[in-house]
């Protein structure tokens, strides 16, 4: 997961959002539920299945900055992680820690795909956000170059496969 401070930006679909003081939303964007509301068949054509016992992938960070979401994995391939955030992808951007390595637009929304700056191998992880009003639907996969399907394939690239999938579920105004 990714965590940074700063300013909500101007990239959520819709109205403002309420701030917990620190520039962030107090809660993540409702109507879209990655957990619930990506269906199998969306899944399945990525072979995601549930990473464990225990897909849950909900994490609560300093400042007030919260994820809500699932995992998943496919086999000899990527894994994801895919929450709702209550990070914008202006704060995405404004982090340090982070090197951003492409913007998009995805369904008419801001989406930035970034790695952590001190990752000795960057192609292997890619976080991929994209704005929702209120923060945004992150797409945290890892790729190691030993997974032997997608090992050769830059992380960014099948972030934003996936999120091509994904985004076009999420409802209007969310």
């Amino acid at each position: 997961m990714s965590g940074c401070g700063g300013s909500t930006g101007g990239d959520a679909v819709g109205g403002s959002t309420t701030s917990n003081g620190q520039g962030v939303a107090v809660e993540v964007p409702a109507g879209f539920d990655p957990c619930k509301d990506i269906p199998k068949s969306v899944l399945d054509s990525e072979r995601l299945r549930v990473a464990s016992s225990n897909n849950n992938a909900d994490y609560d960070g300093a400042g007030g900055i919260k994820w809500r979401g699932c995992r998943w994995a496919a086999p000899d391939s990527y894994a994801a992680g895919i929450t709702v955030t209550n990070l914008t992808v202006d704060q995405v951007r404004a982090n340090a820690k982070l090197t951003v390595r492409d913007e998009y637009t995805i369904e008419g929304r801001t989406a930035v795909a970034a790695s952590r700056a001190d990752n000795k191998d960057p192609r292997s992880v890619c976080t991929l956000t994209v704005a929702m009003q209120g923060g945004a639907l992150e797409f945290s996969l890892s790729n190691p170059q030993s997974n032997r399907l997608t090992g050769h394939v830059d992380t960014c690239q099948l972030a934003r496969g996936l999120a091509e999938k994904v985004v076009p579920l999420i409802p209007a105004g969310v």
